[in-house]
């Protein structure tokens, strides 16, 4: 067994950083356990580099995400950075930045321990950039995926800038999320990396043939050079080129992976659970049969999108835009109400409140539609309130049933029944949302007569270190 047991995970979020050691736990080959970890706010956002990106325009500068990876690194246990035998990135997906082969950072070793700074790097345009209007996004080729392709996504991006801004790509020769260029300036690789996880989330990307759709994007002028070579999820895109915060040079570094997959893979045991996460918003994941494929065709008005997870499986993923944000939403509406009358209350002291009351309030006839941030595939859906009563009034009544409500949409998106179709046997409960909400968690095993187990939160960075720590594992058996 050698010393160096532990691996690194690293989540490059859009909000924030975070780095985790896990090691596997001693007992249990299956089992892990997290060493050590740090987060660190990004405060990424910057002006659009395009004046043409207009308000709807959102990026992030890369150097201060690089600076908060570094103060994530520097935060952790040298001893144990010292035993790292694999490191494993994830990363926001869609979003897309770029930079100069050769000369996209520059490694420094004047301090304590050698570290890179970027260096003739674009910013990254985020997942969130609101630039490709609808009528834009209309005028492009039909992409041969069974993936739509939305504002945000990296090719429809290179789109808008090669008619916006053809000047501003002439200046690099490679692509990448924020996670690829990491991984890239890490191994100093060539020519950058990415999984199919990430190249899916770009658009133009065929996963049964796990080859970008060339053909069509070259009839329309589209500069094929950017696009990033393709590796298998789990696999190994280069050696460290450099010590690394006390990592040693030819450490291991995966492909980088999308933080959805990484995210499931941190809490998802065995096939037949599903993952379902209540933060701001909803997802709820579950792993396709070995063998399924998914229609190549898009479609846009489809509640449940299917994404590369691993060894050439899919994830069913139901996104709902409307959660933890709906529940904040309502706390703002009552402080605002009791603000004109004259009333000055917390809103942590409402939100505690109302949950209370709902909590003694087992049941309700009312009926609560909770959908004001519409969906992605019912953009147009407003929220509603009916069954109202005399008696169901009470705030007990209506936060039950605003819970119930978020928990029943994300029903409709993808049912119960459809799960147990797929072979779900257990429900495995995370996020922000539903760990303070005892009410959202009674509404969960109300909406799944199956096992629901809460308590053991997703967490990206943890499954990026994850997956090098099973590789790790499957090695030592052969």
């Amino acid at each position: 067994m050698t010393s160096r047991s532990v691996t690194l995970g690293i989540d490059l979020g859009t909000t924030s950083v975070k780095a985790a050691l896990v090691e596997a736990a001693p007992d249990d080959p299956s089992g892990f356990v997290v060493l050590a970890s740090c987060t660190r706010a990004a405060r990424a956002e910057t002006a659009a580099q395009s004046a043409a990106a207009g308000p709807q325009g959102r990026e992030q500068d890369v150097s201060r995400i690089i600076q908060a990876l570094n103060e994530c690194l520097h935060a952790l246990p040298r001893k144990q950075l010292q035993k790292v035998c694999g490191i494993g990135v994830s990363g926001q997906m869609h979003g897309i930045m770029f930079w100069k082969t050769g000369q996209g950072c520059d490694w420094t070793t004047g301090g304590p321990s050698p570290v890179f700074e970027p260096r003739a790097v674009s910013h990254l345009v985020t997942w969130q950039d609101g630039r490709c209007s609808s009528g834009f996004l209309a005028s492009l080729p039909q992409p041969e995926s069974h993936l739509s392709v939305a504002t945000g996504f990296g090719c429809a991006t290179i789109f808008w800038l090669l008619k916006k801004s053809p000047e501003f790509l002439k200046s690099y020769d490679a692509a990448g999320t924020i996670h690829d260029y990491v991984v890239a300036m890490l191994c100093g690789l060539p020519k950058p990396l990415m999984s199919d996880q990430n190249a899916a989330s770009w658009g133009y990307f065929n996963t049964q043939t796990q080859s970008w759709n060339l053909e069509i994007l070259r009839a329309s002028g589209f500069p094929v050079h950017l696009l990033p070579d393709i590796s298998e999820p789990g696999s190994v895109a280069g050696r460290t080129s450099s010590t690394w915060f006390e990592i040693p040079q030819g450490t291991p570094v995966g492909v980088a992976l999308g933080d959805l997959q990484a995210s499931v893979y941190s809490c998802m045991t065995c096939r037949t659970d599903a993952v379902l996460n209540i933060s701001t918003s909803v997802q709820l994941a579950a792993s396709m049969p070995p063998g399924f494929q998914p229609a190549q065709t898009p479609d846009p008005a489809s509640p449940v999108a299917y994404f590369p997870y691993f060894n050439r499986t899919y994830l069913a993923v139901a996104a709902s835009l409307n959660g933890g944000n709906v529940l904040a939403t309502f706390v703002h509406m009552l402080v605002e109400w009791m603000a004109d009358l004259g009333l000055h209350v917390e809103e942590s002291t409402v939100y505690s409140r109302m949950i209370q009351a709902a909590a003694q309030q087992r049941d309700t006839h009312l009926t609560i539609t909770p959908t004001v941030l519409g969906e992605r595939h019912l953009p147009d859906q407003l929220a509603s309130v009916t069954r109202i009563s005399s008696s169901d009034l009470s705030l007990g009544h209506v936060t039950r049933a605003l819970c119930r409500g978020i928990i029943q949409n994300l029903h409709s998106m993808l049912p119960f029944q459809q799960l147990k179709e797929w072979g779900v046997e257990r429900v495995i409960g995370s996020g922000s949302a539903l760990s303070r909400n005892e009410v959202l968690k009674q509404e969960v095993q109300r909406a799944f007569p199956i096992p629901v187990s809460f308590g053991q939160d997703v967490d990206a960075a943890t499954g990026a270190a994850l997956t090098m720590l099973q590789r790790n594992h499957k090695q030592e058996k052969i």
